[in-house]
């Protein structure tokens, strides 16, 4: 087989996943190790145990990247941990729902930190890291449907995950041919928090997604692979849904429905 296409060998690189220790972030972090990778994961509290698979384990380090300060000490410490940095995965991020006509300030303030300035901050600190290297670096932000379907509740995180694919496309013009940068627009994902809204199988929900099924959290982490590797070399400034095809429209889903008697 031709070497370039040996790219999701990750043996030798260094990755950082922020919000990695649960959910989708830790699903990420194990691919990552999967394909030899080192990987650093983050969070605001310790877990149990941090991400591992194949006998090996990510490294864990306690930061609130709503703080610049911390996001650049995180970053320093993976560098200075591996010897480098190649991929960043900014995937901390969520909200609860809240009524926009009454959310206070301090939700907004807090929502907006978490899922727009904190990935700023951190994709920052990287880009001064990776644009030092030869072989640059990758940033991968992971987004949400919210961005471009906001669903009632959402509007300050609708409004924040908009923000986001936008810094994308901004850092992507400035940052690239050295440091690449790109977006995933996520849907529905199969994690603890969606099993307490949909059920475990997600059956409420998955109908009206086209691929009839919610995604997995692996879903998303091969798209992650495969943005950070070599075959996506020219891949700059990208949106990449992993949604399944999206929603089907309301109007073809109320044509499914049965007669009542």
């Amino acid at each position: 087989m031709d070497d370039q296409y040996r790219t999701t060998d990750f043996t030798g690189r260094a990755v950082l996943v922020t919000g990695g220790t649960r959910g989708l972030g830790a699903a990420i972090a194990r691919a990552f190790l999967a394909t030899g990778a080192d990987v650093m994961v983050c969070g605001r509290g310790t877990p149990a145990a941090p991400p591992s698979t194949g006998g090996r384990e990510a490294v864990f380090r306690a930061a609130d990247l709503r703080d610049p300060a911390e996001a650049a000490d995180l970053v320093a410490a993976a560098a200075q941990r591996f010897g480098r940095l190649d991929v960043l995965v900014n995937n901390a991020g969520g909200s609860p729902d809240a009524d926009a006509a009454t959310a206070s300030p301090r939700f907004v303030e807090k929502v907006v930190a978490l899922n727009l300035l904190a990935p700023f901050y951190t994709a920052q600190a990287a880009n001064l890291v990776m644009r030092e290297q030869p072989d640059g670096g990758a940033v991968i932000n992971i987004g949400s449907v919210s961005a471009h379907h906001p669903q009632p509740g959402t509007a300050a995180y609708s409004a924040a995950k908009a923000g986001l694919l936008g810094l994308t496309r901004a850092l992507a013009l400035e940052w690239a041919p050295r440091v690449r940068v790109n977006h995933i627009t996520a849907g529905l994902i199969r994690t603890e928090n969606a099993a307490a809204l949909y059920g475990d199988d997600g059956a409420t929900v998955a109908g009206i997604v086209p691929m009839g099924r919610l995604a997995e959290p692996d879903d998303v982490a091969r798209a992650c692979l495969w943005l950070a590797c070599g075959l996506s070399s020219y891949v700059n400034g990208a949106d990449l849904a992993v949604h399944g095809g999206g929603e089907i429209p309301a109007r073809h889903m109320a044509g499914r429905r049965p007669a009542p008697p």
